[in-house]
């Protein structure tokens, strides 16, 4: 399968002839003559609190410059790379700003070897055959063409087409592409993903060439298990996620487990943090604080104890060794949480 990427030149208005590319819908207030015209059907965010507002309205607890990092990624339409470890919420800000959007979220999900066939299109050789069977058992039918084999009609859209393809109309919310663990793919794949996000335009041969009416808000997610090359990293903007503050965190944990109780969320939160600082293979992150709240809570507990926590160590370490590691502590760790609790 080839695929080619396109570029089509703008022309002086700011939005590309055909199928054109609109620059984005101007927020009330702002003077429309200074990026053409637009429709009123969807505002991009006014501002960095505009983002915090949204997200925290969706359950999400933004910590220190990631509201503006998103607002700078909507408003110069530039994909947004976010870095950090394991479990600091990267993911879900991109499922965050599809609810806050009410658009569709499109995730890719990287690993190695991922190449164009699994992130853009690919035919569907299977209804092809069973069509071309169909037609030789009808005498008369006219040959098929290569046009009506090669149609969409058996085009696999996966979540790069999907987003370039059916981002909606102009003045529309931009769909959300999540391109997932992006350091788990290759160097070949990020040089080709390169060449897509400079121009959300791709040609299928077959068909013709698809381009972006309306740019999709792309979160581009790493845990830095290899370096990203740099020329991706200059196509976006940067930010790195941190693990949140021990109130934030008690927040975040009662914000998704609030039948946990202040008490028993501020003492696991005291724990998990403890954890982090021991240096293991795979620290715990916010996910798991929330879900050993969730277990404790489970069984009953309102507050947090040695025995029940050795007992519900699998819902915030996940490997053996981590476990072993952790249990000669965790009567120390216990005993800090309920005293800070």
């Amino acid at each position: 399968m080839r695929v080619d990427v396109a570029f089509v030149p703008a022309t002086s208005s700011g939005r590309f002839t055909g199928r054109h590319y609109a620059l984005g819908v101007t927020n009330p207030g702002r003077n429309s003559t200074e990026r053409g015209d637009f429709s009123p059907s969807w505002a991009p965010p006014a501002s960095p609190d505009d983002v915090e507002r949204a997200l925290i309205a969706e359950g999400y607890l933004p910590g220190e410059g990631l509201s503006t990092a998103i607002f700078l990624a909507i408003e110069l339409r530039r994909p947004l790379f976010l870095e950090g470890e394991p479990g600091v919420g990267k993911t879900e800000v991109a499922n965050v700003l599809a609810r806050s959007f009410g658009s569709d979220l499109l995730r890719l999900q990287c690993y190695e070897g991922i190449d164009a066939h699994q992130a853009i299109y690919e035919w569907d050789y299977q209804r092809q055959l069973l069509y071309l069977r169909a037609h030789d058992r009808r005498s008369d039918s006219p040959p098929i063409g290569e046009d009506e084999l090669f149609s969409e009609r058996f085009l696999i859209r996966r979540p790069l087409l999907q987003a370039i393809a059916g981002s909606g109309a102009v003045g529309s919310a931009p769909p959300v592409l999540l391109i997932d663990e992006i350091d788990r793919a290759d160097d070949e794949f990020e040089a080709f993903l390169l060449e897509i996000l400079a121009n959300f335009s791709v040609t299928v041969p077959e068909i013709g060439t698809f381009r972006a009416e309306v740019v999709p808000v792309v979160i581009l997610t790493s845990n830095r298990t290899r370096d990203v090359h740099d020329a991706l990293k200059r196509r976006a903007l940067y930010h790195w996620v941190e693990h949140p503050d021990f109130d934030r965190e008690v927040a975040i944990v009662l914000s998704r487990a609030p039948e946990a109780g202040h008490q028993l969320a501020s003492q696991v939160t005291s724990a998990v943090q403890a954890l982090r600082s021991m240096g293991l293979y795979k620290s715990p992150g916010v996910a798991e604080a929330i879900d050993w709240a969730r277990a404790l809570h489970a069984l009953g507990r309102n507050s947090l104890d040695e025995p029940s926590a050795s007992r519900t160590l699998g819902a915030v370490l996940k490997y053996r060794e981590d476990a072993d590691r952790a249990r000669p502590e965790l009567a120390a760790i216990v005993e800090n949480a309920i005293s800070r609790g």
